[in-house]
């Protein structure tokens, strides 16, 4: 018997009777022209000092039978005037939601957010990062799956089963902001046999008691975040993705103007079972100088016991920030943060600012900084790569 696709699944369960109060489909998104400088010149000289792109993502929604069940559809789009890694197309969403009074069933492909804390997210491990569009790992692939949530008094029990795995993105060799020698993306190395076709599950019980949000969970399968080994000439790295347990737990909780946050993960798989944590804290200012203001002073402490075998440079380290928040009519927005290694003097710096023109205009100003980086960290590929970045994106 011909075998049914995880496609044709999705296919089949959408492809229910149509209700008569289905809704006009919504059509919104965003498009960004995108430019940054790098001051500095770089480690290699493929590549350039200045750099545009530009960025479409449209979204498409549809609901029916009250919105108790609806679609979704989000696709993305890059075009990079150097870097043809970076110039690529993903579908981000496209998600079937089926709702009832006491579980919520999710399938197709999309994107599950986990995490608390500001400098990193530990535990938010279901989407693997796109990190061709930003090396703050914050922009995430779509993710195949199928999601079921049971809703109780007693918390919320998420359970996924996650048919396909994406491989981590990486710049190309015209591209900043990469590894040197550059990732080659064609060959990755995979310990399960089914290499990109193993599926993976995880599931996550969440709850909020009184000023507290906890989530506990656990994810088996590939592993998003690869090791690396160089090829026979030494002139690449190669990707290797293993197979791992992880189990996390994230908490937060709100007293007065303080927020505390805690994220900590233990994995198995790449190597001795490690531990890793990040914990801290934001505390906001309301109403500056009497002013609508609102001032918040972050500090964050992330930890990894693999120490210097770790695979990211966050291994014990320090994070000291402000958020401004001008509560003006153009949501105006700053931040500012520093990462210092607390056996180094190796630092990174990060400025965001936002500022919306009209009703649907957004402009956008990013920056970071390297200073001091150690020869021997894993980022030193990016210690020449400060850079600026303006954006100006329309929405619709």
């Amino acid at each position: 018997m011909r075998k049914i696709s995880f496609c044709s699944l999705i296919g089949l369960l959408i492809s229910q009777p149509v209700y008569a109060d289905v809704s006009p489909i919504e059509i919104s998104g965003s498009a960004s022209l995108e430019f940054r400088y790098f001051p500095q010149d770089a480690l290699s000289s493929e590549q350039s000092d200045s750099n545009f792109s530009f960025a479409i993502q449209p979204e498409f929604y549809q609901s029916w039978n009250g919105g108790k069940n609806s679609l979704l559809f989000t696709p993305f789009l890059r075009l990079d005037e150097h870097d043809s890694e970076r110039t690529h197309a993903d579908i981000r969403e496209l998600l079937y939601e089926t709702v009832s009074d006491n579980w919520e069933l999710r399938a197709g492909i999309g994107k599950v957010f986990w995490g608390t804390t500001e400098s990193q997210h530990l535990v938010d491990i279901i989407n693997q990062t796109d990190l061709i569009e930003n090396s703050d790992t914050e922009d995430k692939l779509g993710q195949p799956l199928i999601n079921l949530a049971l809703i109780r008094p007693i918390g919320t029990l998420d359970l996924f089963i996650l048919p396909g795995f994406r491989e981590r993105t990486f710049a190309g060799g015209d591209g900043r902001l990469r590894f040197i020698p550059a990732v080659d993306t064609g060959n990755p190395i995979y310990e399960s046999s089914a290499e990109d076709k193993h599926v993976d599950w995880a599931v996550r019980w969440s709850q909020t008691l009184a000023d507290w949000d906890i989530g506990i969970s656990h994810f088996s399968g590939t592993s998003r975040e690869p090791l690396f080994i160089a090829n026979n000439d030494g002139s690449a790295l190669i990707p290797v993705y293993n197979l791992i347990d992880q189990t996390g737990l994230d908490i937060q909780t709100y007293q007065g103007n303080w927020l505390l946050k805690l994220e900590a993960i233990s994995r198995s798989g790449q190597g001795r079972r490690f531990s890793a944590l990040i914990t801290g804290f934001e505390y906001t200012f309301v109403g500056v100088f009497n002013s609508v203001i609102d001032v918040g002073w972050i500090a964050e402490y992330l930890f990894d016991d693999r120490k210097n075998n770790a695979l990211t440079p966050f291994e014990d380290d320090y994070l000291i920030g402000t958020r401004i928040t001008l509560n003006d009519a153009q949501s105006s927005e700053f931040l500012f943060g520093i990462i210092q290694d607390a056996s180094s003097n190796s630092q990174s710096f990060n400025l965001e600012a936002s500022h919306r023109i009209g009703q649907s205009w957004k402009i956008e100003l990013e920056s970071r900084w390297f200073s001091n980086i150690n020869p021997n960290d894993i980022d030193f590929s990016f210690s020449r790569d400060d850079y600026i970045q303006f954006t100006l994106s329309k929405f619709f």
